[in-house]
């Protein structure tokens, strides 16, 4: 099985997962249709199932027709009924090739989304626009008790799982960590590897939830130093509560440049 990227209007990811043996081939949130149609037109592929992790356009916008075509199954939130053929919730299971990936609900960017999360042979997580390399979706929907509890539920997960998020945000989203951790040397390190990724024309993803975890303030918002820079950067006191504190963390971003 393998999985490469199909990039999709400004910085969007498409995740395709190919078959070794086969022509069929798997989509995560497809957001436009002509992107995936190029493709298996030509690589004369067979799209065989798509997954949603959420219900913005620009991870679903390319569903509808792709699912017309190939009349192949839908797999995401429940209450998307005019695109979903199979609806998900926590622990379900969605069967791809000879992996089996478990529903992860992690509500916060947008109060459905969802997460994919296979163990075997190698851990892998489809997080779509909640874990970001060095980042985190905006909070639009859900409150920051929720993106938290996400966070701690992904940071549970296996130290080598591999994460495919749908973005690619990640030199933006470092500089405003090195901003919290200006000596945080495995973040200045992957800043580095990412600016050459990216002056090569190459995503910057998978990340690895260990390095995250190194490098991601927004795993790292229980860390005095990285609360106490947030705070400063809201002329606000730093947070005594888990939430609030990834609150700041969250707020500081959101006004960065």
């Amino acid at each position: 099985m393998i999985i490469f990227p199909l990039p999709a209007f400004q910085d969007n990811y498409i995740w395709i997962i190919r078959h070794n043996d086969t022509s069929l081939i798997w989509a995560i949130d497809p957001g436009d249709a002509n992107v995936v149609l190029n493709y298996c037109q030509q690589d004369d592929k067979q799209l065989a199932g798509i997954i949603i992790t959420h219900h913005h356009k620009d991870h679903t916008g390319g569903v509808a027709e792709l699912k017309e075509t190939f009349q192949c199954p839908v797999f995401g939130p429940a209450h998307l009924t005019d695109l979903v053929t199979h609806p998900l919730a926590e622990d379900d299971h969605v069967n791809i090739f000879e992996r089996s990936f478990r529903v992860l609900e992690t509500p916060g960017h947008t109060l459905d989304h969802l997460c994919y999360f296979s163990d075997q042979p190698t851990p892998i997580l489809f997080s779509g626009d909640t874990l970001f390399r060095g980042g985190c979706g905006r909070i639009m929907e859900g409150t920051a008790e929720q993106m938290l509890a996400a966070m701690q539920k992904i940071s549970a997960l296996p130290d080598d799982t591999l994460v495919y998020c749908t973005h690619e945000y990640t030199l933006a989203n470092y500089r405003f960590a090195v901003s919290l951790e200006p000596q945080n040397q495995s973040l200045l390190d992957a800043t580095l590897t990412c600016q050459t990724l990216r002056q090569q024309k190459q995503a910057t993803l998978p990340s690895k939830l260990d390095l995250e975890k190194k490098t991601n303030p927004f795993l790292r918002s229980h860390i005095e130093s990285v609360k106490v820079q947030a705070a400063q950067q809201l002329s606000e006191e730093v947070a005594d509560q888990p939430s609030a504190a990834f609150s700041q963390v969250r707020r500081a971003k959101d006004s960065f440049s």
